[in-house]
């Protein structure tokens, strides 16, 4: 796999992290606000749908990073930091 690639590929799970950290805040602040049980339970389930996902996504940029590149790590932390997490 060619470096540009690679970076490409650690681009695109930093965007879809920071689509998923919207996502969660969006759902973060309807939880409980519906007087129905049944409404409040399905955006429980959406908003740790989107947990698991931003967990998930961030477990495979760790894979994805390469282990002996200390610039890589900084660019991952601020990045991270950037959406967030």
């Amino acid at each position: 796999m060619s470096d540009d690639y690679a970076h490409g590929r650690r681009d695109g799970l930093r965007l879809a992290l920071a689509v998923l950290a919207a996502e969660e805040a969006k759902w973060a602040a309807l939880l409980g606000e519906s007087p129905s049980w049944r409404t409040n339970a399905i955006r429980e389930v959406r908003h740790k749908t989107l947990q698991v996902a931003q967990k998930r996504i961030h477990t495979v940029l760790g894979r994805m990073t390469p282990k002996d590149d200390k610039a890589m790590s900084a660019e991952l932390s601020a990045a991270l930091d950037k959406v967030g997490l």
